[in-house]
């Protein structure tokens, strides 16, 4: 057909001299140009599938665009406001009826309040209805243990999503899975004892916090330690997304920081003697106004040492 010449040559010269890559700005141009290269006659006449795969692998991998992605996707609904996935248990709703059904205190070694639960609830400032404050007296100062809560129901391997909200500067909170391992919660601090941070074990992703009086979500997917005959064989891992951005893929947590007043196991050889027993999600009072609303758990089983999603 007339043209059919110039296009088979204009394709084929542009991918074996390498002009391709000035040329497609994105991985939908370089498929265009394989689709027009296939309605030709470019790639039919490549008889033999070594052929093929070099001009496949001569076009994609210089360039970094692949031709099929295998990249994941973003999933939908971990950002602020997110609705529980099928399956998911609510375990904060801004009720003071849910407070009370599915959390108590953690009686640990510094625990200095009693039941029921001092924290409040409160209006949510920023978009109407309630939300829970993290506010008992006994804790002002800083004094974490003396009032942190925990889900009556414990947990292995779960998917989390929870929302917070620091009301003024320096507050301090914290979200401990298996009431272990701390996701901190800290206004100011981008060290990896701060914002987001998986604590003492990672950077702070502090660039994806939105700051005092805006709502904040942590949305991840957690594995716990295995052990075969009391030993541990796997160490616990989490992959988070904090407002929608990824910000730790398979964290490997090596042990309970903070000591014992800080969770389970935290007085245990220095926090690296972790034990085989599920425990309950917990949240820190330090003292400080942050507040916390929509926070619902789906429970797993990842067989596979993998919690990225």
């Amino acid at each position: 057909r007339a043209g059919e010449g110039g296009v088979k040559g204009k394709l084929a010269n542009l991918a074996l001299s390498g002009g391709w890559r000035k040329r497609c700005a994105s991985s939908f141009q370089l498929r265009f140009l394989l689709t027009a290269g296939l309605s030709h006659g470019v790639i039919r006449g490549m008889k033999t599938p070594f052929a093929l795969v070099t001009l496949l692998t001569t076009l994609a991998v210089p360039s970094g665009l692949p031709l099929f992605s295998q990249e994941k996707t973003t999933p939908a609904g971990i950002d602020v406001s997110a609705k529980p996935i099928e399956g998911a248990e609510v375990i904060i709703d801004g009720s003071r009826g849910m407070l009370d059904e599915k959390w108590i205190y953690w009686e640990g070694p510094r625990f200095a309040s009693a039941m029921p639960i001092k924290w409040q609830i409160v209006e949510d400032p920023i978009d109407g209805g309630t939300c829970v404050m993290t506010d008992d007296p006994v804790a002002e100062g800083g004094k974490y243990g003396t009032a942190d809560i925990v889900t009556k129901k414990p947990y292995r391997d779960f998917r989390l999503h929870i929302e917070f909200l620091i009301m003024n500067p320096r507050g301090n909170s914290g979200v401990y899975l298996q009431n272990r391992y701390e996701i901190q919660i800290f206004d100011g601090d981008k060290t990896k004892h701060g914002m987001g941070a998986v604590i003492n074990e990672s950077e702070s992703p502090y660039e994806a916090y939105r700051g005092i009086g805006k709502w904040n979500a942590y949305d991840l997917v957690f594995r716990a330690a295995r052990f075969v005959d009391g030993k541990m064989t796997e160490k616990p891992l989490v992959t988070m997304y904090f407002n929608g951005k990824k910000v730790h893929t398979n964290q490997v947590i090596n042990k309970v920081w903070g000591g014992p007043n800080s969770g389970v196991d935290g007085g245990n050889e220095d926090g690296f003697g972790i034990t085989d027993t599920p425990q309950g999600l917990k949240l820190q009072c330090e003292g400080h106004d942050v507040r916390y609303r929509n926070a619902w758990l789906k429970e797993l089983n990842l067989e596979k040492a993998d919690t990225d999603f």
